[in-house]
């Protein structure tokens, strides 16, 4: 099989994924994960699905955090953890020029990346937490496979272990599903919930680890494996009325786990920080954010299908243009194009300009961006400066020369190998995921 089929079939492997887990959540043929009953069917109640809620609940013994002032001089390079971060939980500097602070999270300025080349550096690569950053002693990780869909007892993989595995090196994006939520607001005029992103939670890195396939085979991958379930060890999440959700984890399909999923301990040639999931996070390509499990501690492997928070309650599409239970859980990211520029910048008139940005997709690679400065009243094609790659961006720019001073909106419109191009609106859901409308862009010339 070529690798254009074999991706061809992944994702049409992933398509009937969704169908049969939709269908499963209604027919109570799912199990919930270490989560308790009560909580569970009034969450499920609460999303039109209380009649998918069982019994069967498992739970995993994390192991201790190295939480010590010296365990984190030695994980982040300072001596000083209030100066450390500007957001509480979160490890690294966070300098207002390059970051916009969010609750629990960072977002990174567009205007940050311009000049940085293709990989967001790790200092400027946004930070997306439920709870806080668990400083990790690398020496003691270890990551627990186990469960029913595995022959034998399962494995457990120290780093070094993981390391002694043949290594793969992947350039690709890691996004929050949320990207853009605030758009549907400003743009157009509709309620969402959730961190108000702009187009910052995004980050494209260099990644090198091990394929979770091979991890997989050496644990024992039964035939009858159904689903993959990697979980954190950061902190439980805790929703704001009290219901404890337990530690972070979302399902994968076997077949997008045997695909192109990797266990990465490496970010742009470093070992991986903490604050991005270190000592060992899962990265799982062209998929939501959400998917890509931070500081991994286990990993159950079932021959029945499961379900966790971040798959049912959460991460999918609820809404009028959706059905009363909501949409299949969140797979692929979509199409997005962002302005390395600060809103409302100033800009001199009269004079020549080059507007760089970045484009990417979710679905196929980007083949096309075409820039508006006056609206989408007429629309030029830009330049390109990267081969197009799925789960990657493309940089890009044009010229362009206000001829008088004033306010100008600047649009970028994507389109991607698929032959989908970024819409005029998005079709709205009350989470506000998966923006992907052309953002308006508002400069000054002056």
């Amino acid at each position: 099989m070529s690798r254009t089929d074999s991706r061809t079939s992944t994702r049409d492997d992933e398509s009937v994924y969704d169908r049969r887990r939709l269908r499963q959540w209604f027919a109570g043929e799912a199990r919930a994960d270490g989560i308790e009953r009560r909580d569970m069917l009034r969450l499920l109640a609460a999303a039109g699905l209380a009649g998918a809620a069982t019994a069967a609940t498992t739970g995993f013994a994390a192991p201790a955090l190295a939480t010590s002032k010296a365990a984190t001089e030695a994980a982040t390079g300072t001596t000083d953890r209030a100066s450390a971060a500007a957001v509480p939980g979160i490890v690294k500097p966070l300098p207002d020029a390059w970051f916009t602070s969010r609750g629990t999270n960072a977002e990174t300025r567009f205007e940050a990346l311009a000049g940085t080349g293709h990989h967001t550096p790790t200092d400027r690569f946004f930070v997306r937490n439920h709870t806080a950053t668990p400083v990790l002693d690398a020496n003691a990780w270890s990551v627990t496979v186990w469960g029913d869909g595995l022959v034998g007892g399962g494995a457990e993989f120290t780093l070094d272990d993981l390391k002694r595995l043949p290594a793969t090196t992947r350039s690709a994006f890691v996004e929050c599903a949320g990207n853009g939520r605030s758009f549907f607001t400003t743009q157009q005029g509709q309620t969402v919930s959730g961190t108000a992103w702009t187009l910052g939670a995004i980050g494209v890195a260099r990644w090198r680890g091990v394929r979770l396939g091979e991890v997989l085979r050496r644990a024992g991958l039964s035939k009858s494996a159904v689903d993959v379930l990697p979980r954190g060890l950061d902190a439980d999440y805790v929703t704001a009325d009290g219901t404890n959700l337990g530690r972070v984890r979302r399902p994968l399909p076997v077949s997008k786990a045997l695909d192109d999923v990797l266990l990465a301990y490496e970010m742009n040639g470093e070992p991986l920080p903490p604050d991005h999931g270190g000592p060992v996070r899962v990265l799982v390509p062209s998929w939501i954010g959400i998917a890509s499990i931070k500081w991994v501690g286990d990993i159950e492997v079932s021959a029945q299908p499961l379900y966790s928070p971040w798959n049912t309650d959460f991460y999918r599409l609820f809404g009028d243009a959706y059905p009363a239970g909501g949409s299949a859980p969140l797979t692929r990211q979509t199409l997005k194009s962002a302005f390395e520029l600060p809103w409302n910048a100033s800009l001199e008139a009269a004079a020549d300009h080059r507007l760089t940005g970045r484009s990417w997709s979710g679905a196929g690679a980007v083949a096309r961006v075409d820039v508006s400065s006056d609206g989408g009243a007429s629309w030029r094609r830009a330049r390109l400066y990267d081969a197009p790659r799925r789960a990657d961006w493309v940089r890009w720019s044009v010229d362009w020369r206000p001829t008088t001073p004033g306010t100008y909106i600047l649009l970028a419109r994507a389109t991607d190998t698929t032959g989908r191009t970024q819409p005029e609106t998005t079709v709205h859901n009350t989470q506000g995921y998966l923006f992907d409308a052309v953002v308006r862009h508002p400069v000054q010339a002056v």
